[in-house]
């Protein structure tokens, strides 16, 4: 008769966890932020062979096992990963119709450096509330809010962080988000009170944020000036028919999302719509892109099939404009894609093994006060991001895990789903390895590290929610009367 596998202590759990974290560091000294062309993808998979001679050779599993819960892991992350294929090509048609060059050449018409950088953070947050999806932001208005503020001089890294603080904030707040229905769902509370709670933590962050990037844009030397604004406007309409009719599609692809349309259909109809405003508004460009002769019938199938699945770029006299007007298609996002099946399966292996539970369960143990415990809910939620590189199962798992904690110390499951959200969520896009970071370094073409100092929002937020709880403030607690139901 085969044996149960044995239950994994601490020592075997952080066997691999070291290993990862070791190779990480050597890994980002050696190849820097160009991590995501391949280095990384490879930390990922051989700390996943770590996890599975650990699970194998000390607790007995098999092999079938383990990669049973790797296809579980990889199939979890299937929607992002198609997501992230219509989102590239969502951003070649975008290009190829000239709907992100209006974009940034009214932008460039109507944003000062001063208040820029405030402005892509509020315009994001609005845009996020109102989709639910800080992915479909950073995809949408992030793109051109990027090109102008780099046509505006300002550094990549700065901007980036604007737009994600202000997405996240957005998917945080917002009734349509997925981790805003899961993190209540988890905990045990409803989404409208979740949302009334939460905005206790998150309107001191977001306000700081705010302020923060008030006072940058106004002490910010920019590298660019008001006649370069004008080239760069001049340029761009030089080459693509600028029109306000191209909004139409931005327009109906947002529509589409508040009114609940999946993400997979709404991007995909924003990206073929994108090709059919080319083919009536940038006749220039499609041959451009095509680069032969021809009639227009086939140099339009040729042009669009090269903006959905590849590299297209449109060249001018001027350095800052080309590197505005570039795209990789469905092909840019291989790399992305690369690293989260990667990342599934190190964290498949991790969770399915047990390894992750007890890694958490061991912190639980010398959580006392009201305080530590929200702390420990946060740091569990900020590893669960690092070492399974996806914020749902920071989300899923550590709400498991700390449900029955909250009820037996008389808190509510609003604290709790805060906490969550005030952690998992927001700290997933600063992780390089993570879907969301790898998703948002991707789409926006700036690196994980690059641009994760400058996301506030990101970064205060899980310090704001440990601040209230070692405070006292805004903790909720079970009247007496309750805790009998």
């Amino acid at each position: 008769m085969k044996s149960l596998p044995k239950s994994p202590k601490v020592l075997d759990a952080l066997i691999p966890l070291s290993f990862l974290i070791v190779l990480l560091v050597i890994n980002i000294r050696v190849f820097g932020t160009d991590g995501l062309s391949g280095s990384n993808q490879i930390v990922l998979v051989l700390s996943a062979a770590v996890a599975a001679c650990v699970a194998i050779f000390r607790l007995g599993y098999s092999w079938e096992t383990l990669q049973d819960g790797v296809v579980k892991s990889i199939s979890s992350a299937m929607s992002s990963i198609l997501i992230l294929f219509l989102i590239g090509a969502l951003a070649g048609t975008w290009l190829l119709s000239g709907i992100v060059p209006a974009m940034i050449y009214y932008g460039l018409q109507v944003l000062s450096p001063v208040i820029f950088l405030f402005a892509a953070c509020f315009i994001s947050a609005v845009v996020s509330i109102a989709t639910g999806s800080s992915w479909t932001t950073v995809a949408t208005v992030g793109v051109a809010l990027l090109g102008i503020g780099k046509a505006l001089g300002f550094e990549e890294g700065i901007i980036a962080g604007a737009i994600i603080s202000g997405a996240y904030f957005g998917d945080k707040m917002s009734p349509l988000s997925d981790t805003t229905n899961l993190a209540p769902a988890m905990a045990g509370t409803d989404l409208f009170t979740h949302i009334r709670y939460m905005a206790k933590t998150t309107v001191p962050s977001i306000s700081i944020t705010f302020i923060l990037f008030i006072i940058i844009g106004l002490n910010y030397e920019t590298g660019g000036n008001v006649e370069d604004v004008k080239t760069i406007s001049s340029v761009i309409q030089s080459k693509f028919n600028i029109t306000p009719w191209l909004f139409v599609v931005p327009i109906v692809v947002l529509v589409m999302i508040i009114r609940k349309v999946p993400a997979i259909p709404a991007l995909l109809t924003g990206a073929l719509l994108g090709g059919i405003f080319a083919l009536i508004f940038q006749p220039d460009i499609i041959q451009l892109i095509a680069n032969e002769s021809g009639s227009y019938a086939y140099l339009s199938f040729k042009a669009l099939m090269m903006a959905l699945y590849g590299e297209i770029s449109v060249v001018t006299d001027n350095d800052i404009v080309n590197e505005l007007l570039v795209t990789g298609g469905m092909s840019g996002m291989l790399n992305t894609i690369w690293l989260i099946v990667c990342a599934m399966v190190f964290g498949g292996i991790m969770e399915e093994s047990g390894m992750l539970k007890v890694l958490a369960e061991s912190i639980i143990r010398n959580v006392h006060r009201v305080g530590s415990l929200i702390a420990s809910t946060a740091a569990t939620c900020v590893f669960f991001n690092v070492t399974t590189s996806d914020q749902y199962l920071a989300i899923l798992v550590p709400g498991r895990m700390y449900a029955d904690v909250y009820k037996k110390r008389g808190l509510k499951p609003e604290n709790l789903s805060r906490t969550l959200e005030d952690s998992a969520t927001v700290t997933s896009v600063l992780v390089p390895w993570n879907t969301c970071g790898a998703t948002q370094a991707s789409v926006l073409g700036v690196a994980t590290l690059v641009y994760a100092p400058y996301c506030f929002f990101n970064i205060i937020s899980p310090f704001m929610t440990i601040l209230f709880g070692y405070l006292n403030l805004g903790i909720r607690y079970y009247e007496p009367e309750e805790e009998l139901v």
